[in-house]
């Protein structure tokens, strides 16, 4: 990595955690980009080159997570489906830590951030909405289906929804206090008896098994 992008990524970063500390300590609606600039030490304008809105502040590895679940079924073993796939993927990350799955005490205050602002809430939606929407053609190439057949979109749904009521059951018990070993064993024994129900109807032989 050149000096030039090192410099870019840590002015991201610190426009990112400036972020978030004002906005867990004053609430994402009461803050201004301008607040975050003048707090990091940069200009609005260039805040607005690294961050377009506020919400993409508040949900700086928002590409990321839309496009996770599309790359693991496309980046998936020889031989493994892709629901296998997302189901490994899955329990991998609520195993490690994965903080984009907010399985963390740490997570509370941003879970708690997005709780008290439906900005946020909106910004969140359309997030796992995107990500439906790139799971679908990952999964059309997976099974080799034609792009006008309706199929993909909906297995994408239901993937993605079992993923994204995995992340919500997090959320809910962070909130609440729960401690996160005990989220993640009872999580993770949930996403296994889902993703087996899944299986069940989306398993070998089926469109996108291969």
């Amino acid at each position: 990595m050149g000096l030039r992008e090192e410099k870019k990524q840590q002015t991201r970063a610190a426009l990112a955690d400036t972020a978030m500390g004002l906005f867990v300590e004053r609430g994402f609606d009461r803050v201004t980009v301008a607040e975050v600039a003048r707090a990091a030490g940069v200009s609005v304008n260039t805040a607005f080159n690294y961050f377009p809105t506020k919400e993409d502040l508040f949900y700086d590895r928002q590409a990321e997570v839309e496009a996770r679940l599309a790359t693991v079924v496309r980046t998936r073993p020889p031989g493994c489906s892709p629901l296998a796939a997302v189901r490994a993927d899955l329990l991998a990350g609520l195993a490690a830590g994965e903080p984009t799955l907010g399985l963390n005490p740490a997570a509370k205050a941003f879970w708690q951030v997005v709780a008290d602002s439906p900005a946020l809430q909106a910004r969140g939606r359309e997030i796992a909405e995107r990500a439906e929407a790139a799971l679908a053609p990952a999964l059309a190439e997976a099974s080799g289906a034609d792009p006008a057949d309706p199929l993909p979109r909906l297995l994408a749904g239901a993937i993605a929804g079992a993923y994204r009521a995995a992340v919500a059951e997090i959320r809910r018990r962070i909130v609440a206090g729960e401690p996160a070993e005990l989220i993640g064993r009872s999580v993770s024994a949930a996403v296994t008896q889902a993703f087996d129900a899944l299986e069940s109807g989306l398993g070998a032989g089926r469109p996108g098994s291969r």
